[in-house]
């Protein structure tokens, strides 16, 4: 387990540049748990172990350490998945600052989402700042599952179950695109499961088949459910448990 100063744990965790971190620490708004419970620190350059899930407490705010960033969102209706929204508020004014700030190699700083949701679409969301775990989860390559309740306009029958499951073409690609599963729940409840993401996916699914979505809702990725108890526009840290079971490893 490596140490670092404090300052720069903090500024790890994106509480900031390096400087106003020192500035937390000096003006004593830091408060490190170092093994029987919170302390008082004020020297920005004491070395701190780098422990996984180590608590700070900064401005009054609890903090675990992570040196990755995996979080769990429930979003809401009426928000896009962008730190530039061209029409409805931005999904990222729902969490904190700092996983906001997390600093990163690239040009855009802290967490990012894993696949889109259009801005009427609900449900579930995993967002973080480690690359490769978007890069697999989001590739087409590695098939892992996402599933999506669908409400639609017009009463679902047996045949666009099936075209659905057979597969439907469309405009932006001559091969035909698949459900991995698909159950018609109700008259107008759809359960759909792809491994795949392009965009409007659903929607356009949907509309080869000649019905129109009208509700749509991300229930479950891989072989994790959205938790209950997470309502709309709230957030969770990811259980090491739960990670098992978003990426089957």
């Amino acid at each position: 387990m490596a140490s670092m100063q404090l300052q720069d744990i903090l500024y790890s965790q994106g509480f900031g540049t390096r400087r106003i971190c020192a500035g937390l620490v000096q003006q004593g708004h830091v408060q490190v748990d170092l093994g029987e419970g919170l302390v008082d620190c004020d020297d920005p350059l004491q070395e701190v172990d780098a422990q996984e899930g180590r608590m700070y407490s900064v401005q009054g705010v609890l903090w675990p350490y992570h040196a990755k960033a995996y979080v769990l969102l429930h979003k809401p209706a009426g928000y896009e998945c962008s730190h530039k929204p061209s029409a409805w508020p931005s999904l990222y004014t729902l969490l904190p600052a700092a996983l906001r700030q997390r600093p990163q190699k690239s040009a855009v700083q802290g967490v990012q989402a894993v696949g889109r949701l259009d801005q009427d679409t609900t449900g579930m969301l995993v967002l973080t700042d480690d690359g490769p775990l978007i890069h697999r989860m989001s590739s087409p390559r590695h098939h892992v599952p996402k599933v999506y309740e669908v409400t639609t306009d017009d009463p679902l029958d047996a045949q666009q179950v099936q075209r659905l499951l057979n597969g439907v073409v469309l405009d932006d690609s001559p091969k035909p695109v698949r459900a991995a599963a698909c159950e018609a729940l109700a008259e107008h409840h759809l359960r759909l499961t792809l491994t795949e993401g392009k965009y409007h996916q659903v929607k356009r699914m949907l509309a080869a088949v000649g019905n129109k979505v009208v509700g749509l809702h991300r229930s479950k990725i891989g072989e994790m459910p959205l938790p209950d108890d997470l309502k709309p526009g709230q957030w969770r840290w990811i259980t090491d448990d739960e990670m098992k079971l978003l990426t089957g490893k």
